[in-house]
């Protein structure tokens, strides 16, 4: 199954796995208000809830005011057969595909060591590839931005597929070119397959790391929620419809700007499943790249995290 993001216009597609459901938005957040009061969640995930902000009613515009979702809890993740880890495929390779200033090329490396602290899973970095490799008809100018694209599908299935290494969990490409999926589609920020581990996303839409200290961090920040969420996509993790969460969805930059970098209680539990770890090696880790790397907020969440399970 093709894992999609998509955008008509200016929407912010950070969707995969979208389920056609009827329910309207307002059942969705009942349901996941009373999942959310008695969630069927192991030691010590119910600790964390009170440190996390639970979604009220969308406003127009926002995702799940145009996408309603089901969710998906922890117990359903478990039951749900999903993608994880095994003794075979375990590391996550990032490939960078195209020109990088230096900047960017530290926006990339970055991103890959906060995702191997967020996962608890070895990411390795491949040599770049040219943006040579792909040919003309896989390009093209947009109509309306004049901005320079390359076809997100060619780059899945010519470019990673058959580089796809034997132990790869996900091979993921990442390009400071614009992504545009095919005919009637206006650009994407990235796509994924599920079936074959592979998956692009771009950085191009979130500002000029080269202008200054404070445009860096921003993209830098931009770049680890969208790779952390998407690579989760790649872990069968489905959106979050019960708190603000790095797993709900964005219809637009500016929402997606809102969602925290971390995972609730229910989604972190689904990626320790997953990845056979524990959320005191999470927090510890996370908390202290972001000391490192000045995010304040977040380093303190972490912590208060860690106090919240007894650790601190």
């Amino acid at each position: 199954m093709s894992l999609l993001e998509r955008s008509l216009g200016p929407a912010f597609w950070q969707g995969v796995l979208l389920a056609t459901c009827a329910w309207t938005v307002a059942a969705v957040h009942v349901a996941a208000a009373s999942d959310a009061s008695q969630p069927p969640l192991p030691a010590p995930f119910p600790r964390l809830i009170p440190l996390h902000t639970r979604l009220g009613n969308p406003a127009p515009g926002e995702w799940l005011a145009e996408h309603p979702e089901p969710g998906q809890t922890y117990l359903q993740y478990v039951r749900s057969n999903p993608v994880r880890p095994d003794k075979k495929r375990r590391a996550i390779y990032v490939q960078p595909l195209g020109e990088f200033t230096a900047a960017q090329r530290k926006v990339v490396a970055l991103t890959a060591e906060y995702m191997q602290r967020y996962f608890g899973l070895p990411v390795r970095m491949r040599d770049p590839l040219p943006l040579k490799l792909i040919p003309a008809n896989a390009r093209r100018t947009h109509p309306t931005w004049k901005v320079d694209q390359i076809l997100s599908t060619y780059v899945l299935e010519s470019v990673l597929v058959p580089r796809l290494p034997a132990d790869a969990m996900a091979y993921i490409a990442f390009t400071p070119v614009d992504l545009w999926p095919g005919e009637g589609w206006n650009f994407v920020f990235g796509q994924a397959s599920l079936s074959d581990r592979v998956g692009v996303w771009s950085f191009n839409r979130f500002g000029d790391p080269d202008a200054s200290e404070a445009a860096f961090k921003l993209c830098l920040h931009r770049t680890l929620k969208l790779a952390t969420h998407e690579t989760a996509h790649m872990f069968s993790m489905a959106h979050c419809t019960l708190f603000e969460c790095n797993m709900g969805g964005s219809n637009h930059l500016e929402e997606a700007d809102r969602q925290p970098s971390w995972l609730c209680p229910q989604c972190l539990a689904k990626l320790c499943w997953a990845t056979n770890s524990n959320p005191r090696e999470h927090f510890e880790r996370l908390a202290e790249f972001c000391k490192t790397h000045g995010f304040t907020k977040e380093r303190e969440f972490y912590e208060k995290s860690l106090r919240a399970i007894g650790v601190r």
